[in-house]
């Protein structure tokens, strides 16, 4: 058989192929534009795909459930009734929304509560709770002392102590301030009974002395250390802030008394033994040990059974005028007695005269007697003088 070119074109329609391909392409390039020009809302709505996706059935399947769009809260309106801001343009306060293109969600974001509103009060942390005050300090109030507060103290060895106060002064109850000299740092308790001695016992006490008493001389209070400074002691009570050395106390007529000092009447010294031993569990005082021979020291340290302690020696004051030589004799004393000689330098006399005697009636005297005596003589004082001894050197060892 014989093939030619006009012969296939008559047997198969080629160009039918050409023209549907150049459909095809036609409807795909219009398809195109129309995807391009459709609105942006349509855009967003629609998943993004190919132009040709609808034409061979390959869209992807779409959620079951669309999200939600959140409606973002809009400000409050200005009220009429408010004052314009003077530094504010007009043009920036926002307009309120139309009623028809409000959203809904919108009256529901209008009538809850603005969080955001004020932002300062809800990022500002609640303040602490002020710390409760001791009964102690609840009733060491000024109409009794003035003693401020002081923070607590924590040192080493267990130094220090809690609910400590400043002694400044003490008030009497006719309002009358007796000052504590200078300032005690303590623990309220301490502090407590110290203003409670000094108003109830010592106030009156000094009332008949002089005109009242004006102030306290305070020697030590509190000081970290061991008992009576000694390296390596038990720590004191003056390291606990529980302790108070009293040296001397002040009248109003610038007298000053001493409580260790033995020109002050035996009976008042006596008088504030007795009170300090009743209210404090320590008082060491002259006679205890010498670091306590110019102080009385006072604290309320607790031991088992309640003991305590109470130590000082209250000596009679001293004689006016030393006794530095013996009285003299008066004059209608009886003679005194003397005691009478013994006969043995008699008896001595009375041989030596006897001898004597015989010599000078004979006219001669005995060779032998003589020389026995003479002989014994050696023997006798070897007797009595004492012999000497060698003393051997020792090597002593430094």
């Amino acid at each position: 058989m014989n093939f030619s070119a006009e012969k296939a074109s008559r047997k198969w329609p080629v160009g039918a192929f050409r023209r549907g391909g150049a459909a095809m392409v036609t409807a795909a390039a219009v398809l195109l534009c129309l995807g391009m020009q459709a609105g942006p809302a349509e855009a967003a709505r629609r998943a993004p795909s190919f132009p040709w996706d609808d034409l061979f059935g390959t869209r992807p399947q779409r959620p079951h459930k669309a999200a939600r769009r959140s409606a973002v809260p809009l400000p409050k309106p200005r009220p009429a009734e408010a004052p314009a801001a003077a530094h504010a343009p007009v043009a920036t306060e926002p307009e309120p929304p139309a009623a028809g293109t409000q959203s809904p969600a919108a009256p529901a974001e209008a009538a809850r509560p603005s969080e955001t509103a004020k932002p300062a009060d809800v990022a500002k942390p609640a303040e602490p709770a002020a710390p409760q005050l001791s009964a102690c300090r609840q009733a060491l109030t000024e109409e009794i002392a003035i003693a401020p507060s002081i923070p607590d103290i924590h040192g080493a060895g267990g130094c220090g102590g809690e609910d400590l106060v400043r002694l400044e002064a003490i008030v009497l109850a006719d309002k009358r301030k007796v000052a504590v000299k200078p300032a005690a740092i303590l623990r309220c308790k301490m502090a407590a009974a110290v203003a409670d001695w000094v108003r109830t016992d010592i106030a009156p006490l000094a009332q008949s002395l002089g005109g009242g008493i004006s102030n306290l001389d305070n020697f030590d209070s509190f000081e970290c250390r061991g008992r009576n400074r000694v390296a390596g002691a038990q720590l004191s009570e003056h390291g606990r802030a529980n302790a108070l050395d009293v040296r001397a106390l002040g009248l109003a007529n610038g007298k000053s008394i001493s409580l260790t000092d033995r020109s002050v009447p035996r009976t008042l010294r006596e008088t504030v033994l007795h009170s300090v031993c009743a209210r404090f569990s320590t008082v060491l005082g002259p006679g205890s040990d010498w670091y306590h021979e110019d102080h009385i020291h006072l604290d309320l340290i607790e031991r088992r059974n309640n003991y305590r302690i109470c130590q000082w020696n209250v000596d009679d004051p001293l004689p006016q005028v030393a006794p530095l030589l013996p009285a003299e004799r008066p004059e209608e004393a009886p003679p005194r007695e003397v005691a009478a000689k013994s006969d043995a330098p008699k008896a001595d006399t009375s041989k030596a005269d006897h001898g004597k005697s015989d010599t000078g009636k004979s006219g001669t005297s005995k060779p032998d007697a003589t020389k026995s005596d003479d002989a014994a003589a050696p023997d006798r004082s070897a007797e009595t003088k004492p012999q000497p001894t060698k003393k051997r050197r020792q090597s002593r060892r430094f």
